[in-house]
């Protein structure tokens, strides 16, 4: 009743409340890609990436302070240049993409650190299992390109403990360590075009 009174005096005196309204922008798959790297033989690293995903980002704020975060990837489309390795990474050992198809990301809150830097907190799943992730960010500013679209530009990385989301598959080689590391790294490169 109160904010309703003091909207119907700010009208009748001429002045208009300005509400923020909300800027939704979708990720470029052809200008962003989600890698990923794993320790293998101990000594040496596997590096991939998901060729298929989505994400959608929404604010009203021009800094991002407040922004919600939502992607999902379809974990069919893994890639680690090694078919027989991503069939593999797609069968119950790993991902078992039968049951669990997409792992999910939603932002639960982006705190910003200074201009450039944020840590955005959310839940992460994966098979089913869904675990509180940072991802530490650098936000690389906002452009419009040649085509008068206005692009965000952002980079992103976690690390995750694979097992923690059930991927628990591992082989002991003869020195003591695991054939694939518990460890995933986790590098997002991406461009948000804002949708008008």
């Amino acid at each position: 009743m109160t904010k309703t009174i003091i909207s119907l005096f700010l009208i009748s005196n001429g002045i208009v409340p300005v509400f923020a309204q909300s800027q939704i922008w979708k990720i470029d798959p052809l200008h962003s890609s989600i890698q990923f790297a794993a320790n293998h033989w101990v000594v040496d690293e596997v590096v991939g990436q998901f060729n298929e995903y989505d994400a959608t980002l929404i604010t009203s704020k021009d800094d991002f302070s407040n922004a919600t975060l939502e992607a999902t990837i379809n974990i069919q489309s893994i890639d680690t240049d090694n078919e027989r390795r991503d069939t593999h990474l797609r069968s119950v050992d790993f991902f078992y993409v039968e049951k669990y198809p997409e792992m999910r990301f939603n932002s639960k809150t982006v705190e910003q650190i200074d201009v450039k830097t944020y840590n955005i907190t959310g839940d992460l799943t994966i098979r089913g299992i869904t675990k509180i992730v940072v991802f530490k960010s650098i936000y690389g500013g906002t452009i419009t390109d040649p085509l008068g679209k206005t692009r965000s530009v952002w980079q992103a990385s976690t690390t995750i403990n694979r097992f923690d989301f059930g991927l628990k598959w591992d082989e002991i080689i003869e020195t003591g360590g695991l054939i694939v590391g518990k460890e995933i790294r986790i590098k997002l490169d991406a461009q948000f075009i804002l949708q008008e």
